[in-house]
């Protein structure tokens, strides 16, 4: 697996690249926005770790740019600014994940590990509810004849519900599933990925499919 690490601080790319390599990951650096878009088309990783401020393009337009070019890599983002629009906004440019500095290297890896793992193949399956279904090996998603394109983290969220239908799934036990982590009180990551889903998935006008059950968590259902 090789990874490539962007940050304008040398110390913690330095620190980060050292910690990946002890655990077997193939790193590659950037300094800056414009290095690590070059990169990243040269030689396509595995996965990102974005710092959001670097010099030239910013994280953020990074990130935008990889997914305007149908680059579906995840992305873990780093931030040193742990506001709930700041991280909104790392997750509405197509961020997978985002991790506040200072952070704890182990917390850091979990969370590279949960990525990539969702990265890697499985025996063929295809899930179906009504019109949508979802190929868990081509990461194929349709609704009646529309293709649907999805992250990597929006793809998971769907295929999660997917898997339980009809039933209502806490916001826990999505946080857990989805992003490997224990849910936050104040979290709104999870229903920002909803909306994003809803997006595609009601678009022209198609019915409701993902629902919110207040106080408890989400359902998908008729």
């Amino acid at each position: 697996m090789r990874i490539l690490v962007v940050d304008d601080d040398p110390e913690i790319r330095s620190l980060i690249r050292r910690g990946l390599a002890y655990d077997g990951y193939h790193t590659d650096t950037a300094a800056d926005g414009h290095e690590a878009l070059a990169k990243a088309t040269d030689k396509p990783p595995d996965l990102i770790i974005l710092d959001i401020m670097i010099p030239g393009r910013d994280g953020i337009e990074v990130c935008r740019q990889l997914r305007r070019s149908n680059d579906d890599v995840p992305v873990l983002m780093l931030t040193a600014r742990g506001t709930v629009a700041d991280r909104v906004a790392g997750l509405e440019c197509g961020a997978d994940d985002y991790l506040v500095k200072p952070f704890a290297f182990d917390e850091l890896l979990a969370r590279v590990k949960a990525l990539l793992r969702r990265r890697q193949p499985r025996e063929g399956e295809t899930l179906r509810f009504g019109e949508l279904s979802l190929d868990t090996v081509t990461r194929e998603i349709k609704r009646g004849q529309q293709e649907i394109e999805l992250t990597v983290q929006e793809f998971d969220l769907l295929e999660l519900l997917m898997r339980h239908p009809r039933q209502v799934l806490k916001r826990e036990l999505i946080y857990q599933r989805v992003w490997g982590y224990e849910y936050g009180g104040e979290s709104n990551v999870l229903d920002v990925y909803i909306s994003y889903l809803r997006t595609k998935l009601e678009k022209g006008g198609q019915p409701r499919l993902i629902h919110n059950v207040r106080g408890l968590g989400y359902v998908l259902r008729e």
